[in-house]
């Protein structure tokens, strides 16, 4: 009785000691969760690792109150994408306020959206500490909101060496709100109204919000890594047409930015059950990381 209670005792207290928890989610994959600490406050998440790693993505949130992404993680780990997802500032484990609600001025003006781009370019300086190939590219994948916010990360952290963004604005946040306002959540919205008429709204509707504007252009104007962007035709939360119109303004320059348009989706690109726009966003990641690996090596 006494050898099972001390047996019990060291393995019970191995487990508390350990920094980080580790176990097997899957045969293609472990799951580890760490914590890292951003402007004063503690940011809780998980590390997925691949048995062969081919590249490694942050994630960053949408606009709304979520934990780690997990679904989506997997999703990315089965294909040999490292991945480091965490809860939103305030939100699940981590510490921190989260500013809400989904629309309003709190959540995109530009102190809030600084804030959460230090969270993701933090969340990428304690990525590549934990990644044993320290040369395996890394990248941020992110969704709505996402769009204002990775630019700005990468623009700052030049270990940033890609971007997938879902469903991401190129707009300033005004011109969004005004786009948001004007389709209402009307899903049936593109069947009533042409492209001209949703460009003249957003262009010139009143605001509703008196804040200053975060323009992504600014900071994708700084940029040189590469960049896909995956939209949904009958989007009412972004223009997409007009997002579409701007990054092929930045082609012309010379940017490597790439979009692929998909005729029957809304927002939502990233969902579980449409696969299209997640494979595309597969072979793109793991054809960048060949180039990026490849052009370290000749250096």
């Amino acid at each position: 009785m006494n050898s099972n209670f001390f047996y019990n005792l060291l393995l019970w207290l191995s487990i508390l000691i350990l920094p980080d928890m580790v176990f097997s989610q899957s045969t293609d994959f472990t799951i580890q969760d760490v914590t890292f600490e951003s402007g004063g406050i503690t940011l809780a998440g998980s590390i997925l690792t691949p048995k062969k790693t081919v590249a490694a993505v942050v994630i960053v949130h949408g606009s709304d109150p979520v934990k780690r992404e997990m679904e989506f993680a997997k999703r990315l780990a089965k294909e040999g994408i490292a991945v480091l997802t965490y809860d939103k500032r305030g939100v699940g484990e981590s510490g921190g306020v989260y500013v809400g609600p989904s629309v309003g001025t709190n959540n995109i003006d530009t102190t809030n959206l600084n804030l959460l781009s230090q969270d993701a370019s933090i969340a990428v300086n304690t990525f590549r500490t934990y990644l044993k190939d320290k040369k395996i590219p890394i990248g941020l994948v992110g969704f709505s909101q996402a769009g204002w916010i990775i630019p700005i990360a990468a623009s700052k952290n030049p270990k940033i060496e890609f971007m997938v963004l879902f469903s991401c604005p190129t707009i300033t946040t005004l011109e969004q709100l005004r786009f948001q306002f004007y389709t209402n959540g009307n899903n049936n919205f593109w069947e009533n109204h042409t492209e001209s008429d949703a460009l003249d709204h957003t262009k010139n509707d009143p605001d509703r919000y008196q804040f200053t504007a975060t323009d992504p252009k600014i900071s994708l104007n700084t940029l040189s890594i590469p960049g896909l962007w995956l939209f949904g035709e009958k989007d009412i939360q972004i223009p997409v047409k007009l997002c579409i119109e701007q990054l092929n303004t930045f082609k012309v320059q010379g940017k490597p930015f790439e979009y692929t348009l998909f005729s029957t989706l809304g927002h939502n690109t990233s969902s579980g059950n449409i696969t299209e726009p997640f494979d595309i966003s597969i072979q793109w990641i793991k054809q960048k990381a060949l180039n990026i690996k490849k052009s370290k090596a000749s250096k």
